[in-house]
């Protein structure tokens, strides 16, 4: 995965534009916008999140306005629109997790990395955020890891800090 700073410059390598263009043959002709999801996963893929700049690059590509490629890529949480770590702790936030903790969990998520929400640990490895519904109502609060997207229910602090450390050892 390439890293790229926020307003930084990106560049397409070859091997991406023959992804995004075997994407765009799968259309017809006029409706190449339909391709503006799976591209958007590609390019999340090579840079780790969606810079104004990438996604820029891909309305160019495309041909669409770039307003086009924000609203979707502000529409769905798979989508990071800035730096991120290499394990993503997204809690449930939802009613259901929040009547039995999920609040309580991100505040120690929160104290325990020592970071805020959406923000990065120094050692790159820690992000997190709240998410809506994993759809684990009866098993709350939920805490799911991407980018492989493991998913832990029944959370407690101590699980948490069994997670983070596990985690950390990984590397």
């Amino acid at each position: 995965m390439l890293s790229v700073k926020k307003n930084e410059p990106v560049e397409f390598q070859e091997d991406l534009i023959s992804k995004f263009d075997e994407l765009v043959k799968r259309y017809p002709e006029g409706r190449q916008k339909s391709a503006l999801l799976p591209m958007l996963h590609l390019v999340q893929a090579q840079f780790g999140w969606l810079s104004v700049t990438a996604m820029d690059k891909v309305a160019s590509y495309l041909k669409i306005e770039p307003i086009e490629v924000y609203e979707v890529a502000t529409f769905y949480t798979m989508f990071f629109l800035q730096p991120r770590g290499k394990y993503v702790l997204e809690v449930c936030r939802t009613g259901p997790c929040c009547l039995v903790g999920a609040e309580r969990i991100m505040k120690h998520i929160e104290n325990r990395l020592g970071v805020k929400e959406n923000e990065v640990t120094p050692d790159g490895l820690f992000s997190w955020r709240g998410i809506e519904c994993v759809a684990a109502c009866g098993m709350g609060p939920v805490l799911q890891i991407g980018p492989e997207y493991t998913y832990h229910e029944h959370l407690t602090e101590e699980g948490v800090d069994q997670l983070v450390e596990s985690l950390r050892n990984k590397g």
